[in-house]
């Protein structure tokens, strides 16, 4: 455990799973020195549109469902508008100072009725648009850590915001997403160079960086057989004695409806503070095999970082 609250950075890839491959060599190397695992999601809704998928599935990582269906009609209007029925991250995390970064505008909706403070990507980037030139995620990813207090290889006393979620991908083609998953790459190449072992930063810098696969269907048999978190205990004499995994838990309840596929791969690096495990590459195959943080449910993450903030109490072990 650190002395001193950490700072969050957090980049979430959506979408970009299913597209990494041997030349994303920073992805590589983060996940060979971070601690990684996986976040399991529900299924999706029928007839969900992408741009309600995004929404939703970042609801979750915030443990925001609630508020996600309160504002979605499910509950009625003069209710949803009710403030205690849609506490803001500040008051659910002992003032804990957010900001998210996204072109999406249905996700800068809703992260600005969650008191999310909501930031443009061209306020970070020299030419107005995400490239993965060295140079200009060099400069988007001083800018990132100068919101979070870091400067000039310093960690300033105060900062702007305790939490920074980057929110990149969801492309409309291909080739936006190849471009994204770039962007991304490049991106952690640029915030490790600034984060290394011993230095002040990398000491209070607390990166997580997730990909998830984006719209998963549920005929998609090869996604469930390719990317399946269940483990198979059948040959064992003692199956029936094994307790349900605990992703599928929550509390003493068991969870009605959990996607035992497909899940977001998710590297988590501080230096001292995280473990390091076997994992050398940033896939779904390393991290299945040799990831040390197994499966935790999505709705779980953002307390899991807020602890490292000193913002909420210890989930789990």
């Amino acid at each position: 455990m650190a002395d001193k609250p950490s700072r969050a950075l957090v980049l979430y890839g959506d979408g970009l799973a299913r597209f990494i491959d041997p030349s994303h060599t920073h992805l590589h190397s983060l996940s060979s020195k971070a601690s990684c695992g996986f976040l399991s999601l529900p299924n999706a809704p029928a007839s969900e549109s992408e741009d309600e998928r995004i929404v939703r599935e970042f609801a979750i990582l915030l443990d925001a469902c609630e508020a996600y269906l309160n504002l979605n009609g499910v509950v009625g209007k003069d209710e949803c508008q009710q403030k205690n029925l849609i506490p803001t991250i500040s008051e659910r995390f002992m003032g804990m100072k957010s900001a998210v970064i996204t072109s999406n505008s249905s996700l800068k909706s809703f992260g600005t009725k969650l008191g999310f403070s909501m930031l443009e990507f061209n306020e970070f980037s020299k030419n107005n648009h995400l490239q993965a030139e060295p140079t200009e995620n060099s400069f988007v990813a001083s800018k990132l850590l100068e919101l979070l207090g870091f400067e000039e290889g310093k960690t300033l006393d105060m900062s702007e915001f305790d939490l920074v979620f980057v929110h990149i991908g969801a492309g409309e083609n291909d080739k936006a997403t190849a471009n994204d998953l770039e962007f991304v790459n490049s991106l952690v190449g640029g915030i490790m160079h600034v984060a290394q072992p011993g230095s002040e930063i990398g000491s209070r810098l607390h990166f997580s960086v997730m990909l998830g696969y984006g719209s998963v269907s549920e005929d998609d048999d090869s996604s469930k057989l390719s990317f399946s978190i269940l483990k198979d205990e059948k040959n064992s004499e003692l199956s029936e004695l094994f307790p349900r995994q605990s992703y599928t838990m929550k509390g003493e309840n068991q969870r009605k409806d959990v996607r035992h596929h497909s899940p977001m791969l998710i590297a988590q690096l501080q230096y001292a503070v995280t473990r390091k495990d076997m994992v050398e590459t940033f896939s779904f195959k390393d991290f299945n095999e040799n990831g040390g943080n197994l499966v935790i449910p999505a709705d779980r993450f953002l307390h899991e970082v807020a602890f490292k903030l000193w913002k909420a109490p210890k989930y789990g072990a």
